[in-house]
């Protein structure tokens, strides 16, 4: 018996280490704060690319839209720049995504990903997919 008790501390032990690795792990902007490259709008395992046609105004309003975002912030850039990678963690656990937006002359290029595992269960694609929504007029 004491060594089932024993066994369940050692095994909650290294999931609060887990945890909370994935809250305070750095978040280095030159691991994330990249071009993105979309080609074309695809949807992957562990996050999604969108390429959308805007204005000269379509990142001051998208980066505003995004920043309403609940538990989201700002890793690097800004409007000006012409690229913004941003923050976004999970509710419960901190898990963190990472989505750039960089302006490619009249194309916004989204790449929303995660950071750890291999699938997002879809969380960036429907993430990015009600930022484009609202975006829209």
């Amino acid at each position: 018996m004491k060594r089932i008790i024993m066994g369940l501390w050692i095994a909650l032990t290294l999931v609060v280490i887990g945890f909370g690795y994935v809250r305070l792990a750095p978040d280095n902007p030159s691991d994330w704060h990249l071009p993105p490259e979309v080609q074309r709008n695809s949807d992957l395992d562990g996050g999604v690319k969108r390429r959308i046609e805007t204005d000269a105004l379509g990142l001051q309003r998208l980066d505003a839209i995004i920043r309403a975002t609940p538990r989201t912030e700002v890793l690097a850039g800004s409007v000006p720049e012409g690229m913004i990678t941003y923050v976004t963690r999970s509710c419960v656990f901190g898990f963190p995504d990472y989505t750039t937006v960089y302006r490619n002359g009249d194309v916004l290029e989204i790449y929303g990903r995660l950071r750890f595992g291999r699938s997002d269960f879809g969380v960036n694609r429907a993430r990015v997919e009600r930022w484009l929504q609202t975006f829209q007029p």
